[in-house]
């Protein structure tokens, strides 16, 4: 049996770098690609998925 985990944490993390994300696209286009691993590292392991 696998004890469950809260993922909240990481939700809270990826809204954070979503904004974060928003924010480069926003004003600094050419460099948005740079919180994106961070973003959708934090998506996936919200999802549980690693």
């Amino acid at each position: 049996m696998t004890a469950e985990k809260s993922t909240a944490k990481y939700w809270l993390y990826t809204f954070v770098w979503l904004g974060v994300v928003l924010l480069f696209l926003m004003f600094i286009p050419e460099w948005f690609w740079v919180p994106l691993p961070f973003f959708l590292t934090n998506l996936v392991v919200a999802f549980d998925s690693m």
